[in-house]
């Protein structure tokens, strides 16, 4: 097995670790993401049809609105958050959506992770460390 270890800094810390969902585009939560089901509803999204909940969710970045974070906090409270998160813009809304899901997240890693990491990798993501760890699939 192939293992990559990338660096970055730390939005929320904990560690966890799962499958990697991968997209090369921004998330819209309003409009994007079914709070109730954690499904991109966004048919125009590449991930339109996959389930965020339970997976690493590795993007660029939020799109839309404040209440983007207000839809990942709804899908945490549903249980259909990701696990952990990863991505490369940060924004205040982004940054507040990672917080409101409780989940570990990290930004401005040393190499982009969504050209490293791919879906269904396994990925650990410790973010007290800031530091996120792929296994190749």
């Amino acid at each position: 097995m192939r293992r990559i270890v990338l660096k970055g800094r730390k939005v929320v810390g904990g560690c966890a670790e799962g499958e990697a969902l991968v997209t090369q585009e921004t998330i819209s939560g309003w409009g994007g993401i079914d709070p109730m089901t954690g499904v991109v509803v966004d048919l125009r999204h590449e991930l339109a049809g996959k389930c965020i909940a339970g997976k690493v969710l590795v993007y660029r970045g939020a799109k839309g609105s404040s209440g983007w974070s207000a839809f990942f906090h709804e899908a945490r409270l549903n249980g259909v958050a990701p696990l952990a998160m990863v991505f490369n813009e940060t924004t205040t809304k982004i940054a507040l959506g990672a917080v409101v899901t409780r989940v570990p997240a990290i930004t401005d890693l040393d190499q982009d992770p969504t050209r490293i990491i791919e879906t269904g990798d396994w990925v650990k993501v410790d973010g007290d460390a800031g530091m996120v760890e792929v296994t190749k699939k």
